[in-house]
């Protein structure tokens, strides 16, 4: 059992890097997002073209992939340029690629978030003399992030299970951990196990907490 103890606590050393590449991309993600959800409703084709464009290519390429053309495909193409570029720290790469990945998926849960708000309110906010830009902003925006909220903690979780992939390109995170530990120890099993229950220690309590915000919110709406 301490063989498994020990694989647990080696993997947990990776939690600080896991931990902190998804929170700083699902803010960039979400400030993303919300304007690619922006450029999707706005009437400029060109705007909405691009919106959906992005989507498509970051949402039909396997993160994996775009960590890698990210971490060591764009200072190849740099250089080849002339630029003498390389990543000060691997990690950078590693936010980027999640942000923007997470971005994707955040601009439509932002998007379904916005359409659930009755026109109404936007009719009536014209109606005040408010901008059709102060209206989202202030009576749209604030209404659709409580309906968007639980998904936006559920992408927060999936988040910290994708960066799994981020040991490809140097980011010493949870898996990595697990797997130098199995590369020096040969036990195999048990770093595994301890990297299974590094992740649920992170993701379970978050799950529990939005299934009992969902909860709440079922109630109040219920009651309401």
């Amino acid at each position: 059992m301490g063989i498994y103890l020990k694989g647990f606590l080696i993997a947990c050393k990776g939690i600080p890097a896991t931990v902190c590449v998804s929170l700083i991309a699902i803010v960039i993600g979400a400030a993303l997002g919300l304007l690619l959800a922006l450029c999707s409703q706005t009437k400029s084709k060109v705007l909405h073209v691009i919106a959906k464009v992005y989507v498509d290519i970051i949402r039909g390429t396997p993160m994996l992939a775009q960590a890698l053309i990210m971490a060591y495909g764009v200072p190849w193409l740099l250089q080849s340029w002339g630029i003498d570029f390389t990543w000060p720290q691997m990690v950078l790469p590693a936010i980027i690629v999640c942000g923007c990945n997470s971005a994707a998926y955040m601009s439509e849960v932002i998007r379904s978030g916005i359409q659930a708000i009755d026109k109404g309110q936007m009719e009536a906010a014209r109606s005040l003399g408010m901008s059709h830009g102060m209206a989202m902003r202030l009576v749209i925006i604030p209404q659709a992030i409580r309906i968007i909220l639980p998904a936006f903690c559920n992408e927060f979780v999936t988040l910290i299970k994708e960066t799994s992939v981020l040991g490809y390109v140097g980011v010493v995170e949870i898996l990595r951990r697990g797997q130098l530990w199995n590369s020096s120890s040969f036990e195999t099993f048990p770093a595994y196990i301890g990297v299974a229950l590094a992740y649920m220690v992170l993701t379970i309590p978050l799950s529990k907490l939005i299934n009992g915000y969902e909860r709440r919110m079922a109630r109040k709406e219920a009651a309401a």
